[in-house]
């Protein structure tokens, strides 16, 4: 018995020496300012300037020029096809590490086009140009292949026959998004068919709220929030349509009655209409889609709109909750309030990209807020190889009742979702420090 209690102890001495601060010094105030000693910061802990920012989510633009093709290519022979050739299931995307047609692409997109914006350089919105461009071009070709082969699944399958809303609604956004910016293409065929899949097609709950019928009926993800509100939201713009901007208000308040958890500050996952539990399970990205969705509302809603101000408060009170559960990495974990599941880099990302974009837009106060946007970026660009890969990205993931789902799902630099995200971040905190400056005071990051 005493063995075992010694072994204990031995290893519990281990555990909490682990824990503990590691940069212990023999100075001593007699010799030292100890106050101004340095810590062993995990994460860089000094402000980023914008030649920094830019350098990071350049070598990000270089990769993904490289990793999206914007061609098809025959799969048996893989000879190149052109819009004048006859279309089939048989064609697919050029050797490439991603798919130029998905829902993560539609945030990629977002953010190449938000990085134009802020610095003025062409190529980011050419990016997006050339691709959205291909798109068009082959659609018409794919539209009438789909009327001839209604059971045949091909590439752009998604955007003309959408089966959920990952299929459309953050592609449509990126269409109409890149119009605002000059692309000159038609996308009628899209955006129609978006508006439509929106408010008539996808599967909804008695009182009209979003729902997927998996993995069981009438479930609620917290992703469908980004699926569908911010294409609505652009749709409305567009067409001045104020059903849109009411639909996509709905839909928020409908999921925030249900998922978000006022005492924590966070939205669990999934939520099974008809269940007497909901077991809380508040995964980083999902929580990262209602948070950049509450910015979209902000951002393109009508000024007079009334939904505005609650909108607003729900906004804080999210960041509040996020922000109490920031690591000292500058990081978030995967299940955002158990330390015990890994670093993610995705939706550390898109919390910052909302804290900064928040503070540019007069939304939140830089002197409260900065701070927490600057070390979440100098944690997701610690994440940017040398080759301009994103790494420590979960996979696309489904939705479970239990953590052990949540705390094994793999990461991979193949993970679309985390290029998006990545670019959205470098562009807030781009225009951030062009209009803040921060600076290290009495050894904390201070506004200036």
């Amino acid at each position: 018995m005493k063995k075992v209690i010694l072994i204990l102890g031995v290893f519990f001495t281990f555990i909490g020496t682990g824990l503990a601060q590691k940069n212990i010094t023999a100075a001593s105030d007699a010799n030292a300012p100890l106050h101004a000693l340095q810590p062993d910061y995990p994460t860089p802990y000094v402000v980023p300037n914008e030649a920094q920012i830019k350098a990071t989510v350049d070598k990000v633009y270089v990769y993904l020029e490289k990793a999206t093709p914007a061609n098809l290519i025959h799969k048996a022979s893989g000879e190149g096809w052109n819009p004048y050739q006859i279309y089939s299931d048989q064609l697919v995307f050029a050797k490439g590490d991603f798919r130029p047609v998905s829902y993560e692409f539609g945030v990629t997109y977002n953010g190449m086009l938000a990085l134009e914006k802020v610095s003025g350089d062409a190529k980011y919105k050419e990016y997006v140009f050339k691709r959205l461009k291909f798109i068009l071009e082959t659609l018409p070709k794919a539209y009438q292949y789909t009327q001839q082969n209604p059971t045949k699944s091909h590439v752009l399958s998604g955007l003309i026959n959408p089966k959920a809303l990952d299929d459309i609604g953050a592609m449509s956004m990126a269409f109409l998004k890149a119009k605002r910016a000059g692309f000159d293409g038609d996308d009628s065929l899209i955006t129609q068919k978006a508006l439509n899949f929106i408010l008539k097609e996808e599967h909804r709950l008695p009182d009209k709220t979003l729902a997927r019928m998996r993995p069981l009926p009438n479930t609620i993800w917290l992703d469908d929030l980004y699926m569908a509100i911010p294409s609505l939201l652009q749709l409305g713009k567009d067409s001045v349509n104020v059903n849109c901007f009411n639909e996509a208000v709905f839909q928020f308040e409908s999921y925030q009655k249900r998922m978000f958890n006022p005492s924590l500050g966070l939205f669990m996952h999934g939520y099974l209409e008809g269940s007497e539990e909901h077991p809380e399970f508040h995964w980083a990205r999902a929580n990262g889609w209602a948070l950049l969705t509450n910015a979209e509302l902000l951002e393109y809603l009508p000024a007079n709109h009334p939904a505005r101000p609650a909108l607003l408060i729900q906004l804080k009170k999210h960041l509040k909750g996020l922000m109490a559960f920031q690591d000292g990495t500058g990081f978030w974990h995967q299940l955002i309030d158990r330390n015990d599941s890994y670093l993610e880099t995705s939706a550390t990302a898109i919390y910052t990209y909302v804290l900064a974009k928040g503070i540019n837009q007069g939304w939140l106060d830089p002197r409260t807020y900065g701070p927490a946007a600057i070390l979440g970026w100098q944690a997701v660009a610690s994440k940017v190889n040398a080759q301009g890969q994103v790494d420590g990205t979960c996979v696309g993931t489904g939705l479970a009742w239990d953590p052990a789902f949540y705390f094994n799902r793999p990461i991979s630099p193949f993970a679309a979702h985390g290029y998006g995200p990545v670019l959205l971040a470098g562009a807030a905190m781009w225009e951030m420090m062009k209009n803040h400056s921060f600076e290290v005071k009495d050894s904390a990051i201070h506004l200036r």
